[in-house]
């Protein structure tokens, strides 16, 4: 459900460059192997440029 919200948030904010450079949206995913075991990662943002914006889970 967070994952959701989060992709959710950040379409509505990429959205709404009204008068400047456009919101482009941003993720990511990863995966460790480590000797505690396998973790995983995800991240997803805004940017244009010059202001980003983003969350990790």
């Amino acid at each position: 459900m967070k994952y959701l919200v989060a992709f959710a948030m950040t379409a509505l904010l990429a959205s709404c460059g009204a008068d400047g450079a456009p919101f482009v949206p941003t993720g990511g995913v990863g995966v460790s192997v480590g000797p505690n075991g396998v973790s995983t990662s995800t991240n997803v943002g805004v940017s244009n440029g010059a202001v980003s914006v983003g969350l990790s889970f």
